[in-house]
């Protein structure tokens, strides 16, 4: 059975830092492309950022030089560091797994809420 499961959000200050990760199971870690994505209310989902089984990175512009995804193929974990936070980037984050012929696994989310 696949899983996909975000841990790590919750309530931090402007300015403040938060790493999500996101453990999987059931899959070929190493062979998956993984993404985290964000939806604040009333918005549509959006990319955040994703990693490819290379290692290769791209970013949202509204997160470059903020934010930094990581992955760790021995413990079939992505990680999305966060930096520098606004209250624009509250929201819940979900991370995503892309198989190569296409198969997509998403996770249930975690809050994120940037706030005084």
């Amino acid at each position: 059975q696949v899983q996909v499961v975000e841990s790590g959000g919750g309530l931090v200050q402007p300015g403040g830092s938060l790493r999500l990760s996101c453990a999987t199971n059931g899959i070929i870690f190493s062979l998956y492309t993984m993404a985290w994505h964000r939806q604040a209310p009333g918005k549509q989902r959006e990319l955040v950022a994703d990693i490819t089984r290379g290692g290769s990175t791209r970013y949202a512009d509204s997160v470059k030089g903020r934010f930094t995804i990581s992955r760790d193929n021995a413990k079939n974990t992505v990680y999305l560091q966060m930096n520098s936070l606004k209250p624009e980037d509250t929201a819940v984050y979900y991370c995503k797994a892309v198989g190569p012929a296409g198969y997509e696994r998403w996770g249930r989310g975690t809050q994120v809420t940037v706030s005084s």
